[in-house]
């Protein structure tokens, strides 16, 4: 019965240490992206494009 009690709050408490890391870093805005890679290489580039024109 002690590994039983043991074992959940060792499971609870990495839970809260990662729940605070992610929050610490949502705080530093390491989220903030908003385009993601996939949807940046579907843009234009302007450099590209007026090497293509002329």
């Amino acid at each position: 019965m002690g590994i039983l009690l043991l074992m959940i709050l060792v499971s609870v408490s990495l839970g809260a240490l990662f729940l605070f890391l992610f929050f610490l870093g949502y705080k530093k805005g390491q989220f903030d992206e908003d385009e993601s890679p996939a949807v940046r290489m579907l843009k234009d580039d302007k450099k590209n494009k007026d090497k293509i024109d002329s």
